[in-house]
């Protein structure tokens, strides 16, 4: 083996715990989860006495080039927020601006576990060669956005850069990187725009990736225009016939839910990002009975301010405790699935990775179960959906490769990411 973990708990996410086993590594997979044997050889041992192990954390929601504006335009509702702060900064974006911001926060999720995230940005071809160069894997989309009737889908840099992702990286070096088609949303497009959009995504097999009743107004306007909720008049329009990944969908109603279980959307849930700007409260445990699988992301950087994805798991679940009145509501191995396996299936990945498992890819995340605030570790599960943060990460591999271990970055110059980063946020103004 090239990596073997000695005596260390494993959390599987195939419905069991494993205490003091072993877990090997070799050429990208697991190759082994059991018992130590004495005649095992591997090129490298690691002691997993107080330490854990879990599956590899999916982030299924993000804009990574957004960094550059954390902090910025902070303390506003969604539209204020994104017309008239937002899009105006990121006219001023160019390819290098975009790379330095992807890479920050590549960095960021590296260090907290992520192994893997859904993206919907521009210049997506600049966001590509940052998850190339980190070993990451990552869906990659452009937010396809269409503000006036002659807009043509094929002649416009959504399509170009999507295709341009789709010939040159697209399940490249063992599917790392894929290439998904994205709808901004409702409100920010039309009919004639989606069927260009969903067309191309059915025709070459790829996931769409849509904003979807992120607020209120959102979800009211799109009822005084059609008559329809946004659920509604996307799958009256066929674009859930591609599999969808939704984010938010907070204001989603009964319908919607059947709607969404029926055609098989993922739906993912942002809820630092919601609670920031004050959209609400999505109904996922509503929608976890009714058999949808439900992600968890953590939107841009510019409305959550950090890409903590095992924070954001923590309020993930207990603010459906409180959404519901109900303290059983999401419970901790509930919530975990949402970065692990649910990950994985509104990915794509689902036969791959988001398990501890032989023959899975070795997307791993080992955490340090001995500090103050994780002693003592009475249910490992509990520990790691209620005490965990980012803090605790030790170790991120990514198909067998080791990415980051305890600070340092293996394959980004984290030095001059930061200093890229800054440089960059000088440039758009904000700085």
């Amino acid at each position: 083996m090239e990596l073997l973990f000695k005596d260390i708990t494993v959390i599987t996410m195939a419905d069991d715990i494993l205490y003091n086993v072993c877990v090997g590594v070799d050429k990208g997979k697991i190759s082994y989860v059991g018992e130590y044997k004495p005649e095992f050889v591997a090129e490298r041992i690691i002691n997993g006495v107080d330490k854990l192990l879990l599956p590899g954390l999916y982030n299924c929601h993000a804009h990574t080039p957004m960094s550059l504006m954390r902090g910025y335009a902070s303390d506003l509702d969604l539209q204020d927020w994104l017309f008239n702060h937002i899009f105006p900064v990121e006219k001023k974006y160019t390819r290098d601006i975009t790379y330095a911001g992807a890479l920050i926060s590549v960095a960021e999720m590296l260090s907290c576990g992520v192994i893997a995230f859904s993206d919907m940005y521009f210049m997506i071809d600049c966001i590509a060669r940052a998850v190339d160069e980190s070993g990451m894997k990552a869906n990659l989309s452009h937010g396809m956005t269409a503000f006036t009737p002659d807009f043509d889908y094929f002649k416009d840099r959504c399509y170009t850069e999507t295709a341009f992702v789709w010939n040159n990286y697209h399940n490249s070096d063992n599917g790392r990187i894929k290439a998904d088609v994205s709808i901004h949303g409702e409100y920010t497009s039309f009919e004639g725009a989606w069927h260009q959009a969903s067309d191309y995504a059915k025709k070459n097999d790829l996931i769409m990736h849509l904003h979807l009743s992120e607020t209120q107004v959102e979800h009211d306007n799109c009822k005084k225009k059609y008559g329809l909720t946004p659920a509604q008049i996307f799958n009256k329009h066929g674009i859930f016939d591609s599999k969808t990944v939704a984010a938010h969908c907070v204001w989603i109603e009964e319908e919607d839910i059947d709607i969404l279980k029926e055609r098989d959307v993922t739906l993912v849930h942002n809820p630092v990002s919601n609670l920031k700007l004050s959209s609400g409260v999505a109904p996922i445990s509503n929608c976890i009975k009714a058999g949808i699988n439900v992600a968890l992301g953590t939107d841009g950087p510019s409305s959550n301010n950090s890409q903590d994805l095992l924070a954001d798991l923590k309020l993930a679940s207990i603010l459906q405790k409180n959404h519901t009145d109900n303290p059983t509501s999401l419970p901790a191995y509930e919530a975990l699935k949402l970065v692990t396996v649910n990950g994985a299936k509104a990915q794509g990945r689902e036969k791959e990775s988001g398990q501890i498992a032989v023959g899975f890819d070795a997307d791993i995340v080992m955490l340090d179960m001995c500090s103050p605030r994780q002693t003592p570790v009475i249910d490992p599960i509990a520990s790691v959906v209620y005490s965990c943060t980012g803090r605790d990460v030790e170790l991120t591999i990514c198909q067998g490769r080791i990415l980051y271990e305890k600070g340092e970055y293996k394959t980004i110059d984290i030095e001059k990411a930061i200093f890229d980063a800054k440089q960059a946020t000088k440039k758009l103004g904000i700085y």
